[in-house]
């Protein structure tokens, strides 16, 4: 991706922001990539706010494993998930690329989810949707799509995870 098109991403999501629109033509969405074990993962960049280095965070006893705990950011508090974990993969220890994906403030929720890999930010022209994939998605995951080298990649939705029950019952 040129400078060019992540100026223009960047413009869509100022826009779309300015103008309270949730919804950006899907092709020209500009996404962050991510893996989880050997999986693929897109996240649309109107779902988070800020990407940062993971900072010391709080541990909560008496919650769910894939809760980590607590972290200031700015004078704030979010609690962070464990990406991964929750949605099936087992823990692995976090290393130098890990980062902290806090969602986006327009959906009033501070929470964070924790990667340990950033594949880089995309273009969703860059895809093919997958209209062979199991129509049965796991919860959280909008669609499929594959890149020039035949990979699947998984479409996150932040917004239907911080709406899930599960997510919202931390507490063992």
């Amino acid at each position: 991706m040129d400078i060019k098109e992540k100026q223009e991403g960047a413009h869509n999501i100022k826009e779309a922001k300015d103008t309270g629109t949730t919804e950006m033509p899907a092709m020209s969405a500009t996404v962050l990539g991510l893996s989880i074990g050997d999986d693929r993962y897109l996240v649309h960049m109107k779902e988070i706010s800020e990407v940062i280095q993971v900072p010391e965070i709080v541990s909560v006893p008496l919650t769910q494993s894939w809760f980590l705990g607590i972290i200031n950011v700015h004078g704030n508090l979010y609690g962070i998930t464990d990406l991964g974990v929750y949605l099936g993969a087992e823990p692995e220890p976090f290393g130098l690329k890990s980062r902290i994906l806090l969602v986006s403030s327009n959906y009033k929720i501070n929470s964070g989810f924790i990667v340990r890999n950033i594949l880089g930010i995309r273009n969703l022209s860059e895809f093919a949707l997958d209209q062979t994939a199991d129509t049965k998605l796991p919860t959280g995951v909008s669609h499929v799509y594959n890149d020039k080298e035949s990979r699947q990649w998984y479409e996150l939705d932040l917004r239907i995870f911080i709406r899930e029950k599960r997510f919202l019952e931390i507490s063992r």
